[in-house]
């Protein structure tokens, strides 16, 4: 009875080990290679997408808080309401010249 356990054992490792070296070999084929590069590439792509979304994103929302920041999507002033200075500069004068 001992003897028929182990030769079951034997049989069921042996089966196990074949099968993951067949699996490891067919990795190695030029098919197998392919199918790996194609997935590696494939997982490339998607990421860089999702960088690029993630991006975009980040860029739309702290452009947002720029434009909050800095007034920039105030309404214009009417025409009567600005009041321009008497006395512009020369061109090329700086306020530190005079």
């Amino acid at each position: 009875m001992r003897r028929l356990f182990w030769l079951a054992m034997g049989i069921t490792i042996g089966a196990l080990v074949v099968r993951r070296l067949s699996r490891a070999a067919e990795k190695l084929t030029p098919q197998g290679i392919a199918g790996s590069l194609a997935d590696g590439l494939r997982e490339l792509a998607e990421a860089i997408g999702d960088f690029g979304a993630d991006v975009r994103a980040a860029a739309a929302v702290r452009e947002d808080e720029l434009r909050a920041g800095t007034g920039l999507d105030a309404p214009l002033p009417d025409r009567g309401s600005v009041e321009l200075p008497s006395a512009l500069p020369r061109r090329g004068a700086h306020a530190a010249d005079n």
